[in-house]
């Protein structure tokens, strides 16, 4: 009787081990997927921004409830806002590089975060091409709808 205890002890904990590692495998498989969705958002929105406009792009990348940070750390809020914030004439002539160096996402999927470098180039108003480089820092949150937005940039 003892015996048979110490089996089903075991077999169960065995069970158990191996349920934990299979589901651990499966999340780790799905954050690689969701790494790999987030790497192409932000591929879409330097390409969208590059071709449409960098006041476009912020407009459309951005969650309802979105913020910008920006020089004196100043916030700009919502797609309206932001939008507006790039409309100015300087913007106009703008393209932005960046890739991200650091992609992570939520455990359970419905949030992100990327770091890496950037560059902005720029013609000012005396016709000079002007470049700024930096670090960006953006949280993403998948929508309803399924479809990744970024919160703060």
């Amino acid at each position: 009787m003892i015996i048979d205890i110490r089996i089903r002890t075991l077999l169960f904990i065995s069970f158990f081990l191996i349920g934990a590692y299979a589901s651990n495998s499966q999340s780790v498989s799905n954050n690689a997927k969701l790494i790999e969705e987030i790497r192409k958002i932000e591929k879409e929105f330097e390409n969208d921004l590059n071709n449409m406009g960098v006041d476009v792009a912020f407009e459309k990348y951005a969650a309802p409830y979105a913020v910008i940070k920006r020089e004196n750390d100043s916030l700009v809020y919502g797609p309206q806002a932001i939008k507006q914030y790039y409309s100015g004439e300087i913007y106009k002539t703008a393209k932005v590089f960046w890739t991200p160096d650091f992609i992570d996402v939520s455990q359970d999927g419905t949030m992100a975060y990327t770091y890496g470098k950037y560059r902005w180039r720029m013609t000012d108003k005396s016709g000079k091409m002007q470049e700024f480089t930096g670090v960006f820092h953006t949280v993403w949150k998948k929508q309803a709808n399924g479809v990744w937005k970024y919160v703060w940039d």
